[in-house]
This record gives structure tokens, sequence and C-alpha cells, in this order.
């Protein structure tokens, strides 16, 4: 490989400079990445594993969310507590491990139930970027599994107006979607509107209706950019989603009182509103400094409440909470050498919340106040610095990284602990990687990694049930979470051929959990209704991963491709000897698409998952269950007219019964995945 130049470097950072979402030409570059570096960059120059999904490719599957997009990618799995509720996991590293980004801005809450990531519309997203491994150098808190960043459209600088429309129907549940995004612009103006709306009834699996899968969801974005002069830019971001009437059927539970029988979490209305102002600035000359400046505020507001399945008919539990966050993202990109690419920038943010949480409990149902915590406030900065190194044919990327984190609340347990709330903890994250060109088809690579996670919110200050049939009680002095991860792996590409594969190790001290500590009333710090359940958060000494990963595209004969993809991890709890809890089952899924006639394509996909007996024993006390293997196949057929997509696909066509082994719910009572589905969609541009 030749020596990087800097007009190459130059012109890669133009199309990233606009901010750390993504700039407006970069959806258009061939497998070119901005999350893995923080500026657009070539996959295969990358020495790490990254996924990017484009809009096209999840909307022939008919996904929903981004968990859904996400499912059968190496290295990907879902933990689900619903059909809204769908959680991407990284690696074995459910959603506390994994940052999720839209448009390079954090998604902070501090979820009971459901999915941080169904905040968002992915009909309006253009494409997801996912980081796998820990990626804290970057991102910060949290990151011990990987980043995923949603990016939605920007404000394009292209002459007049354009409209970009499509609509979808799901037979297994009657859902509804329809997106459009518009662009307009003139002089050194740009402005983008955008609005997706669904309407989403109860699914049905291979055995009937699962009930409390139904949801709506409403979901609006605009941004503005005007041109100060030819490499200077100012916008400003909103977002805007809601969820209404959203129930997670994993979360249903039996309840001791026969009044209530049992209970089911829901929430009538759950929204996020984000405001961002940024300016960006692009430099010139042989030694460019390219700048991005934002600040913004993100407020994720939530009802959330247990209803009773039984005479009793009514929530004996709710809580509203507002998670307000502010923060400050500042980036700079240095070409200091034709050699040489430095960045460095600072991230801080502050979130707050203080729920309100009333209760009717039996045997009265008297309605009473009764707050998990007060004024929780968690608070965070950190600097880092890349250096993104280029020796011939070796290139070398090198990052460390300074956090200070801080968690305090004014009281927790409705008002009754005041003091030792307060925890303060500072951590070093780097990573260091290097890939090397022997041909454009063999690139072997290896990184060292090192993340951290302080305690969210809800880990520290909250007690209360969970999911799982369990009461949790929090820690305010819970300690961080460090990971280190070591990765091998080769990469490749051509015209017709692309691949990946890697193979990791990553160990976590003072892994943060829930232990099982029921009893007798009085033996714990749960009440004494839920003492026979009860968990505590705490630190587990040590655990360890271990995964493989294998990905490729080919095309075996032109215009008709081959897919591939494999995933395999092991978790071990170094504590107890034995399985680490709740670890995605091996998998892997094949793919063919090609070109049937003219103008269609026809595509199909088998995903094969393996039995998942590897289950914790001592550490869940029964409260892990196997799951059986099972193989699902897809079909689907595509027209392609003049900026005009007809899509037919049928999903689940054998009408398989399964479910995840990650799954959320009492063991014996999670339910089933849809069944067969006819999905019709429409795409256009105009």
């Amino acid at each position: 490989m030749p020596t990087l130049r800097p007009s190459v470097v130059y012109a890669a950072l133009a199309c990233a400079f606009s901010s750390l979402s993504h700039a407006d030409e970069a959806a258009h570059l061939s497998e070119v990445t901005v999350t893995a570096k923080g500026y657009a960059s070539a996959n295969v120059e990358t020495p790490a594993s990254v996924t990017a999904v484009e809009r096209e490719e999840w909307l022939d599957r008919g996904a929903d969310n981004v968990g859904e997009a996400l499912r059968g990618q190496p290295g990907l799995a879902v933990a689900s507590d619903g059909a809204q509720g769908q959680n991407p996991v990284i690696r074995g590293l459910k959603k506390e491990s994994v940052v999720l980004l839209v448009d390079g801005m954090r998604l902070n809450s501090a979820q009971p139930a459901g999915a941080i990531a169904s905040f968002m519309s992915l009909g309006l997203a253009e494409r997801i970027e996912v980081v796998r491994g820990p990626a804290s150098v970057l991102y910060g808190t949290g990151a011990l599994g990987g980043a995923i960043n949603v990016l939605l459209p920007q404000a394009r600088f292209e002459a007049g107006v354009q409209t970009r429309a499509g609509a979808e129907f799901e037979t297994a549940n009657d859902g509804v979607r329809g997106t459009a995004v518009m662009n307009a612009s003139g002089g050194d103006h740009a402005l983008m509107l955008g609005a997706s709306l669904a309407r989403i009834g109860d699914y049905r699996a291979s055995d009937g209706e699962v009930d409390h899968t139904d949801y709506d969801s409403d979901s609006f974005i605009a941004q503005y950019r005007f041109r100060l002069d030819d490499s200077q830019q100012l916008r400003l971001s909103l977002q805007q989603h809601e969820d209404r009437d959203v129930s997670y059927p994993g979360s249903i539970k039996p309840h001791p009182h026969p009044q209530i029988r049992s209970s089911i979490i829901h929430s009538p209305s759950q929204t996020r509103e984000l405001v961002e102002v940024g300016y960006s600035r692009r430099g010139s000359g042989d030694t460019p400094v390219n700048v991005d400046v934002r600040v913004y505020r993100q407020e994720m507001e939530r009802e959330i409440a247990a209803r009773a399945k039984g005479p009793f008919g009514r929530d004996f539990s709710d809580t509203e909470v507002t998670f307000a966050t502010d923060g400050l993202d500042a980036r700079a990109d240095w070409l200091a050498h034709p050699d040489h690419l430095l960045s460095f920038g600072v991230n801080a943010w502050q979130m707050e919340a203080s729920p309100e949480r009333f209760l009717s409990s039996p045997p009265t149902f008297a309605r009473g106040r009764n707050d998990p915590f007060d004024d929780g406030r968690i608070e965070a900065i950190g600097v880092f610095m890349q250096d993104d190194m280029r020796f011939g044919r070796l290139n070398v990327l090198a990052g460390l990284r300074r956090d200070w984190v801080e968690g305090d609340a004014d009281s927790v347990n409705n008002g009754a602990i005041t003091r030792g709330l307060e925890r303060s903890d500072s951590a070093t994250s780097g990573s260091l990687g290097a890939i090397f060109e022997v041909s454009k088809l063999l690139r072997p690579y290896a990184n060292v990694s090192r993340a951290f996670r302080a305690g969210e919110m809800r880990e520290r200050f909250e007690s209360s049930p969970r999911s799982d049939g369990y009461y949790y009680v929090g820690n305010p002095r819970i300690e961080p979470e460090i990971a280190t991860q070591f990765e091998i792996g080769l990469k490749g590409a051509d015209d017709d051929l692309s691949y990946a594969l890697s193979a990791y190790r990553t160990r976590i001290t003072d892994y943060i959990t829930g232990r099982n500590v029921s009893g007798a009333p009085g033996t714990n710090r749960c009440p004494a209704a839920n003492a026979s359940a009860c968990k505590e958060t705490f630190n587990l000494g040590r655990a360890t991963l271990v995964g493989v990963e294998a990905e490729a595209r080919w095309q075996a004969v032109r215009g008709q491709w081959l897919t591939a993809a494999y995933s395999r991890v092991r978790g071990e709890n170094e504590d107890l000897d034995e399985p680490l809890f709740q670890m995605p089952a091996d998998e892997m899924s094949l793919g063919w698409e090609g070109r049937v006639a003219a103008a269609w394509t026809a595509d199909a996909t088998l995903r094969l998952v393996r039995k998942q007996d590897r289950v914790a024993t001592v550490f869940a006390a029964g409260t892990e269950n196997e799951t059986s293997g099972f193989a699902t196949a897809d079909f689907g057929a595509t027209w392609h007219g003049q900026r005009q997509r007809v899509r037919v696909a049928l999903k689940n066509a054998f009408d398989k019964p399964y479910h995840e082994h990650l799954t959320e719910g009492v063991s014996g009572m999670e339910i089933d995945s849809p069944g067969r589905s006819l999905m019709v969609s429409w795409q256009g541009q105009f």
C-alpha cells in the first residue's frame, strides 16, 4: 500500500468533519464507517471488528427496531421482553455494557423494562454502525461490549427539494409503517424534515396470538444547516420520538395476593426529545485541522406501571420519571504529518432524574407515594487522544482516554436513606491495534483494548422488582467494571469477495450483576413480601468471555451473491466455576441474493441457532433454563424500478415455534417469537 497522502486523508476527513454522527457523503462511501475511529475510514483498514448495516438491508428484512435489524449479524444477539423491547447484545454483554448513540449522542437512561434502543425510529435511520469490543477510548463509561451508532439523515447542500418515502405492511402483527424524509437547499441554507409513524398490533406466533405485543410509535426529526463560508457550518438538530401503549409480556410473573394473581409491566407513554446545536470547521492546507463542537439537551420521559391481571384489574404501581441529560462534545482531527492523523477531544454529560412512584398495596390497595430515589445525578467527563499511523502497508491505531464519573442522590428508599450515596470514580482506557496489508484479500490484524463501566443510575439508587421475578436492591457504592480484551483477526475485500474473521478473549473484573440473596423476611434488605425472591446489586470477582466470529460475502457468479455469518461466545463465572448467566447461543446464517429477471432480484436466508445448554445453575438458582435449537428460513423478491422499489417477503416461512435464549421472563413463561408472516413494502425517491 502506498504511503497515505495528505490529499487522501483530507478527502476522508471532508466526509466526516461535519460531526461525529456522519457526513452527507459518508453514507454513499462503500465499506466506510465513522464510529470505529470517529471519522470516515474503510473497514478493511480498521484493526477492530466493525459491522455496518445499511437501510436497505433491514428494510428488506422488515425489521421494526434496532435489535431486529442487527439480529443474525456476527457477534450480536438480542435480549427481549416484548415486541418493542429488543435490546442489542454485543459479544454476550447487554444494554448496560453497550453505549447506544444516535448521530453520535448517547441515549442515556436507566431502563426498568423494554429497550433503550426503542427510543428512536428505525424507519428514519439511514445506517447502523457497530463497534464490537471495548470502545471506551472514544465513548467513555459503559462501552465494555462496544458501541452502536444509529445514523439519521443530515441536511444536505443539494439545490432544490428531494424526498424519499416508504410504506410497509406485515401480516403477523397487522403492522403498518410509513416514513417520509424531505431535504431542501438553496444558497447557504439546508433543511431536512422527517417523520415515521407505526401502528403495530399483537403478533401471531406459530401457536396463536401473543397478547400485549401491540404498540404505536411516532417519530419526527429536523435539521437546519447554515454555511458561514466554504469551511464553516452551524447546525440545529431536533429529534422527537413517542411510543404509546407498550407492554412487556416478558415481565409477566405470579403474585401471591389473590386480588393480583399475576402482573405485567406496561408503559402508557414514553418519549425522547433532543435539541442539538453544533459548529463544524473543515481545515485546509497540507496539515488541515477539522473541528466539531456540539451541545445538546436530551429528555427521556417515561410512564411505567405494573398492572394486576387478577380481580383487582388495575395498576397497583405506577412511576413517572424523566431522565434529562445535558451534554458537550468537542473534537478535532489534525493531519499533523502525511502518516499521522491525530484526534483529540472532550466529552462531558450530566444526567438527572427524580422518579415519582405510587403504590396501591394489598390488602386495602390504598394509594401511597414511595419514590425509589430523589434527585439522582450522574456526571461524567472524559478526555481522549488517538493517533492513526501509517508505516507503508502497516496501519497502527493507538488511543488513550481518562474519565471521571460521579454519582449521587439526595435520598433513596422514599427518603429513608440520605447518607452514603455519593461515589466518585476515575479510570484510564486505552487501545492499540495494528493491521497489515499482505494483499487486498489478506489483512491480518490484532488489538488490545481496555474499557470501563461505572454503575448506572438504577443499579446505584433504585430498589424495585425486575422482569426476572426478583426484587433487586440498589447499591450506591458499586465499583466500576474493568474489561480488557485481546483480539486477532483477518479481513479482506475485492470486487467479488469480502470477509472478516476474529477471535477474542475478554476479562472483566468487578463484573456488575445481581446476586441471589433470597430468604425469609428480615434476612435481606428486600421488603418482607419480596424477601423470598431477592437479589442485590454487587460486584462479581471475575468473568471471562471467549469467542469467535466470521462473515463473508462472495459473488459466485456475476449477479449472484452468497453470504455466511457465524458467532460463538463462551462466558465463564470464574468465582463459581460455571457458565456466565445468560449467554447467547451459537448461531450461523446462510444466504443467497441474485438477479432472476429484468428488474427483479430474489433472496433466501437460513438462520441456524444451536441448543443452549450452557446455563448458570448455582448463580441463577434455577432461573435460567435451557433453550432448544431452531432453524428459520426467510424468502423475498424485490422489483427495482427507476427510483422505486417494491418488495414481497415471507418471514419464518415454515412457521417455526421458538424463542431466543435471551428472551426475558420468569423461567418457563417466555413468549415465542413471531410465526410465519408476509411482508409487503414500497420505497421511493422523488
